[in-house]
């Protein structure tokens, strides 16, 4: 039973989702909050799963909840709901320790597959949308980049695991590209979560395009 917390400062938006979920087997909505400070306060008292939060709230908005959430719950996962494809709240969101994110429009197919890849401890990284966005991101001139030698704590091999990760391969795909078994990848890519000190995947691209090893794509 995956257990869900629903943050949005709109009630139908909530009732919506609590209708999906209460009718799909293996969900259970806990708690609803209509903004951050109360996201934060559901988070301690039910000890969700996920929280599902959306960025643009009222009073603490969205970005504070998760910041706050990630760091005092690190076991509850947070999927940030956004309505544009580019959004530098959900950028930050994501560096703070979101594990994802999806669109507000997103099929709801889609919803309760996200929700379940988050709740055991994967990122949710879209290649054509999350990739966009962090690229997006990194690109700006204004943009404050660490130096690369952060990363020298991995090895080679481990370099180019984090690489790919932050292509958008799955650990099957990458055990498929370097022609590893699927456990060794998962062991690489703990590692370099490990190493990094990284909360999940989506850390960890968000890593690789601050620190340079990728290098975001033009035009």
């Amino acid at each position: 039973m995956i257990r869900v917390v629903l943050a949005d400062d709109q009630a139908l938006v909530r009732a919506g989702f609590r209708l999906l979920l209460d009718t799909e087997d293996g969900f259970e909505v806990v708690g609803e909050a209509g903004d951050g400070a109360e996201a934060v306060r559901r988070a301690h008292e039910h000890r969700p799963d996920v929280v599902v939060m959306d960025i643009r709230m009222p009073g603490t908005d969205g970005l504070a909840a998760t910041r706050q959430i990630c760091a005092e719950l690190p076991d509850v996962k947070v999927l940030v709901l956004t309505t544009f494809n580019v959004d530098e709240y959900v950028f930050e969101a994501l560096r703070s320790g979101a594990s994802g994110f999806l669109l507000k429009d997103t099929d709801p197919v889609e919803l309760l597959h996200a929700l379940t890849v988050v709740a055991e401890g994967e990122a949710l990284l879209s290649p054509s949308v999350t990739r966009k966005l962090i690229e997006e991101f990194a690109n700006r001139p204004e943009h404050r980049r660490p130096d690369p030698k952060a990363l020298h704590v991995l090895t080679a091999r481990e370099r180019e695991i984090l690489a790919l990760v932050a292509a958008g391969m799955s650990n099957e795909e990458i055990a498929e590209h370097l022609v590893i078994s699927p456990a060794t990848s998962r062991t690489h890519v703990s590692r370099v979560m490990t190493k990094l000190g990284a909360r999940d995947r989506a850390q960890l691209v968000v890593l690789a395009y601050e620190s340079g090893l990728v290098s975001p794509r033009r035009g």
